[in-house]
């Protein structure tokens, strides 16, 4: 009876133990990667050219409002364009609409984006498309239906 009861505590703090650890895994990775200030500050001229990646510069910060946002580029051979965006529209897909940095298609699940900054992905003639992320995770609503969030990080990249 004794050794059971052991085993039983035994068990218990293991299975503690492996929720704690999982917990603790999960919350490191689920932090916002959005740029910091210090982050934006940090990065030198040579750094502001389009395609790296930048979120600052004269050329890469568009718009005016009072909601700021972070939007990425992403091409089909991993360059990155990284914009900072001011607006008062309400969804995400409004803001890049009215900048001309996106442009596609009403579909029955949203706009069906096929162009991005210039660049078009169209799956019915190249195989590939403009996937949506909000925070590095793949957006489960459509750009137009996506409230804007200060200082999230939304982004396209052609999958």
């Amino acid at each position: 009876m004794k050794l059971r009861n052991k085993k039983k505590l035994i068990s218990c703090i293991l299975c503690m133990a492996l929720i704690v650890a999982t917990a603790q895994f999960t919350t490191g990775c689920s932090e916002k990667n959005s740029p910091s200030e210090s982050n934006l500050e940090a990065l030198d001229d040579d750094t502001q050219q389009a395609g790296t990646g930048s979120y600052s510069g004269e050329n890469n910060v568009l718009g005016e409002g009072k909601t700021k946002f972070y939007f990425t580029v992403v091409d089909k051979e991993g360059n990155e364009t990284g914009f900072e965006i001011h607006t008062d529209e309400e969804t995400v897909g409004a803001a890049l609409v009215g900048l001309e940095l996106i442009a596609g298609e009403n579909g029955q699940y949203g706009l069906y984006v096929k162009t991005v900054n210039g660049i078009t992905a169209d799956y019915d003639k190249d195989g590939v498309y403009w996937a949506f992320y909000v925070n590095g995770e793949y957006a489960s609503t459509s750009v137009d239906a996506t409230k804007i969030t200060e200082d999230e990080h939304y982004s396209f990249r052609v999958e």
